[in-house]
């Protein structure tokens, strides 16, 4: 057991990790431009992309991300 070889982490974990990190950033500002919107809103502001786009990103990094960790065998 001490002297088995680490396994490398696999490239879907860490785009799950960024998706995860960069979801969440845009989900908060989406939020806080749900409950303070600004003076001059876009065509479609009254549907709220950044905060569906960021929450739906942090689904999509929650499967890569969890999907992908190392499992012991």
């Amino acid at each position: 057991m001490a002297d088995e070889p680490k396994q490398m982490k696999s490239i879907w974990y860490l785009v799950g990790l960024m998706l995860l990190v960069m979801g969440a950033v845009i989900a908060v500002a989406g939020f806080l431009q749900f409950i303070h919107p600004p003076a001059t809103p876009t065509v479609l502001a009254d549907l709220h992309p950044g905060l569906w786009w960021g929450l739906f990103m942090v689904c999509a990094g929650a499967v890569f991300f969890f999907g992908s960790r190392n499992r012991a065998r």
